[in-house]
């Protein structure tokens, strides 16, 4: 997955199709573990918070997230829990994985989930989450994409990658308006 970023009036004088905004994001790096998260969630809690911050968004305003979510029991929960964490209980919070239908793609997942994002921004469509037939508990499953994609009027859109050594990136996307 490619995705063009464009100074925006550039984009304007030669006619370019704009699907979306990048309003900005963020990475840090706990180093806690080579493959696990921090049990508190702490470093991907920060780069959620540092980007909404750099992007100037209220949390309030994100409605869709594109989760890193890797199937991995470790991984998965942490990161549900950073986001009910940053996120509350929005009721018009939708979340999906990318991975659910294309696996670990490791060093290109990001780039292809960050399109998908921008694709539902485009789309008005959000892709389902399959495979996912035992949350763990205490899982709202209401704030999760069903095995069944979705129409979503997306205000503002969260794309999570996580990676080993503690490498955490978000980014946030809008419609360009």
């Amino acid at each position: 997955g490619v995705l063009l970023l464009e100074e925006l009036e550039h984009a304007k004088r030669r006619g370019a199709n704009i699907y979306a905004e990048f309003l900005g994001g963020s990475f840090t790096c706990d180093a806690y573990h080579m493959t696990e998260p921090r049990p508190d969630g702490a470093g991907v809690i920060l780069c959620i918070e540092k980007a909404l911050a750099r992007s100037g968004v209220s949390k309030e305003d994100v409605n869709y997230i594109n989760a890193h979510a890797t199937s991995t029991p470790a991984g998965d929960l942490k990161e549900y829990q950073a986001l009910i964490h940053c996120f509350g209980q929005n009721p018009e919070l939708r979340v999906n994985s990318t991975k659910s239908m294309t696996g670990h793609l490791l060093g290109a997942a990001g780039a292809v989930e960050a399109v998908a994002a921008v694709q539902a921004i485009r789309t008005g469509w959000v892709h389902p989450n399959i495979n996912l037939e035992n949350p763990d508990e205490g899982v709202d499953t209401n704030v999760l994409v069903g095995s069944k994609k979705e129409r979503l009027d997306i205000k503002v859109a969260l794309s999570n990658s996580f990676g080993f050594g503690g490498h955490n990136s978000s980014i946030i996307f809008a419609p360009y308006k």
